[in-house]
């Protein structure tokens, strides 16, 4: 692939996810090429991201780093940008089903389920700041590919720990309905991480990891009290109250469910303040049956194959989704 021209001074947006893949995969690129830019970002679930971009104050004289949100879903935004003489790089592993060649676009995209977009991003860098990548992977619940890379890396078993534990802290502050549920907005945070090439000099010293470490521990002891509102053999439901904790630990207890393995689904819906749901998929076995397909079925999904979404189910849908979770994720021997 040819690079794409350089720009100059033209101004320049960093757009990510404000989880742990799209911190870690941000901070790896800026630590290696260091750029004065306009970051974009949200809670985990604000995905519509290139859309903010101002394309009309020229996006001829503009350069655009997206990291970690779905092609399909900025698809729009994607277009406006590039037809306007905009460049843009695109890592990401998300659904992009749309994805098309572009001379100002470069395309950095994988969706195989052990991978994320800071490992893309390591990938592309040359494993130059791996240990913030290995954070990303656990944060994104990729245990084992986290954890093989840590052992290629070299590192022992407590700093393997320590890396999981960060990037679990990373992803859980990006987990509510709005700014104000997180601990830090995910642009405060990344301004936290960016004085630090090595995260264990992040985790040692920064305010910022011991707030979410505390935050953490506190939310942590509501959500191992949690228990299946539907549960059948090898798949389970949970659903959470309308309260910011239950917010913040909606995806680390999806998570946590899908990391005892023994390739069992999870849902875990979180009431909104407006009576709605937002729901997290895990999928037990991505490949035959991906957790993005049955998301897709409702307005608002997405994902990946191993976890997806639905951004807002309707109240009066939870019946539908449970029937349709019940049925996509019923084991053949079941039937």
């Amino acid at each position: 692939m040819m690079p794409i021209p350089a720009v100059g001074d033209a101004p320049a947006y960093d757009v990510f996810n404000g989880d742990a893949d799209g911190l870690c995969a941000l901070h790896q690129l800026r630590l290696a090429q260091p750029r004065d830019t306009h970051l974009i970002t949200g809670v985990k679930r604000d995905i519509a991201l290139l859309q903010r971009v101002p394309c009309a104050s020229g996006a001829a004289a503009m350069a655009v780093t997206v990291l970690d949100i779905s092609l399909d879903v900025n698809l729009q935004a994607l277009r406006a940008i590039l037809d306007g003489g905009g460049t843009v790089r695109y890592f990401d592993h998300h659904s992009a089903q749309h994805a098309f060649p572009h001379p100002q676009l470069q395309l950095f995209w994988d969706d195989a389920p052990d991978l994320c977009s800071s490992l893309l991003v390591d990938r592309h860098l040359g494993g130059r700041y791996r240990r913030w990548a290995i954070a990303a992977a656990f944060g994104d619940n990729l245990q084992l590919p986290a954890a093989a890379l840590a052992r290629r890396a070299g590192l022992d078993a407590g700093a393997t720990k320590a890396l999981a534990e960060l990037g679990q802290l990373l992803n859980y502050n990006a987990y509510g309905e709005c700014l104000a549920d997180l601990h830090y907005r995910p642009d405060q945070l990344y301004r936290a991480m960016q004085p630090f090439a090595d995260p264990f000099d992040f985790i040692a010293q920064s305010e910022h990891y011991r707030v979410l470490a505390a935050g953490w521990r506190e939310d942590g002891v509501r959500m191992h009290g949690l228990a299946p509102h539907w549960q059948r053999p090898g798949r389970a439901i949970y659903l959470l109250p309308d309260m910011p904790w239950a917010r913040r630990i909606s995806g680390p207890l999806a998570n946590s469910l899908a990391a005892r393995g023994g390739g069992d689904s999870f849902a875990v819906l979180s009431a909104g303040t407006d009576g709605n749901w937002v729901v997290s998929v895990r999928s037990g076995a991505p490949e035959a049956r991906a957790a993005n397909r049955l998301c897709e079925q409702f307005p608002g999904g997405g994902g990946r194959k191993s976890a997806a979404g639905i951004n807002r189910l309707p109240a009066s849908e939870l019946d539908r989704f449970i029937a349709a979770f019940d049925r996509y994720f019923t084991l053949p021997s079941q039937c």
